[in-house]
């Protein structure tokens, strides 16, 4: 199998986990871990987990010059990412969070052409267009009014949106590191990085957490958040990075509520629609523009 197609696999795994992401953490915060306390969960249990995994593929050292910039990405990937986002969730709604997520492509596009010099080339503006079409259009159910400018959530709304800008610059300022450095070496310092930064934020908010009182699909849940859409997702994300654009990484947030209205549908809560139907037809017709367009 090709690395672009392996890339591919990986950020489709990625779209996976965080689809299911946004109800699932919604179900452990605040009730049993508050925000800032389960971000600094996050980055304990997977920069642990990071660094575990690099020892099996040798000590590969860092030059002193790209520390700067491993450092800069764990503020911009890790402790403002996640804070921005875990904080925003906690007072908007699942959906309007999807919605404010679905800017991070383009914003992508734009720091990409200013920072890397990549093209602009009209396939990929095109391709997000359609992209960001079809996931309002899933999002929204058709075009339904959501309360997106609701005065109550327009703080939560503005956090997640800070978070999609902060992911932006992650994803843009981390690409130049692969060419460089193995996929896990790179993540493995971004979250060392990361977690020193969000220490200070969450340790109180974590001493605060009534371990004995979670039930067990709540420890599920956590354990799902903590492995899959910290560990797994990121590793997977860098790793595909090594072959594809920062765009094309951000485009598979597109993505994520597809996939999760497609589990919906296979676990018996939701059904084949319409609406269903053409969202992943603009979708997917963004994805072949962004990804393997190459007139």
């Amino acid at each position: 199998m090709s690395p672009k197609l392996l890339a591919h696999f990986a950020l489709f795994a990625v779209a996976l986990i965080y689809g299911l992401n946004y109800s699932i953490a919604k179900d452990v915060m605040p009730a049993f871990i508050e925000p800032r306390g389960f971000i600094l969960l996050r980055a304990i249990g997977a920069t642990a987990l990071f660094w575990l995994t690099a020892l099996s593929f040798g000590n590969e050292k860092i030059a002193l010059k790209h520390h700067w910039r491993l450092a800069v990405c764990g503020v911009f990937g890790v402790a403002a990412n996640q804070v921005l986002f875990f904080e925003g969730l906690n007072i908007t709604s699942p959906i309007n969070a999807a919605v404010m997520m679905t800017t991070n492509p383009i914003l992508v596009l734009i720091m990409s052409a200013i920072i890397l010099k990549e093209s602009l080339r009209w396939s990929r503006i095109v391709g997000i267009a359609l992209g960001i079409a079809g996931a309002l259009f899933l999002i929204t159910r058709g075009g339904q009014v959501v309360d997106i400018f609701d005065a109550d959530k327009s703080l939560g709304n503005l956090l997640v949106f800070l978070n999609a800008a902060s992911y932006a610059a992650y994803l843009v300022l981390v690409k130049p590191l692969m060419a460089n450095y193995k996929a896990i070496t790179v993540i493995k310092w971004v979250f060392l990085y990361g977690l020193i930064l969000v220490f200070p934020f969450g340790a109180s908010q974590l001493m605060d957490v009534t371990w004995h009182a979670f039930p067990p699909d709540i420890i599920w849940k956590v354990a799902f958040v903590v492995i899959g859409t910290t560990y797994l997702a990121y590793l997977f994300n860098v790793y595909a990075l090594k072959t594809v654009t920062s765009t094309t990484v951000s485009f598979y947030i597109y993505l994520q509520p597809l996939v999760a209205a497609i589990a919906a549908i296979a676990m018996g809560k939701d059904e084949l629609t319409t609406v269903l139907i053409l969202s992943a037809a603009l979708i997917f017709s963004g994805v072949f523009l962004v990804s393997f367009y190459k007139r």
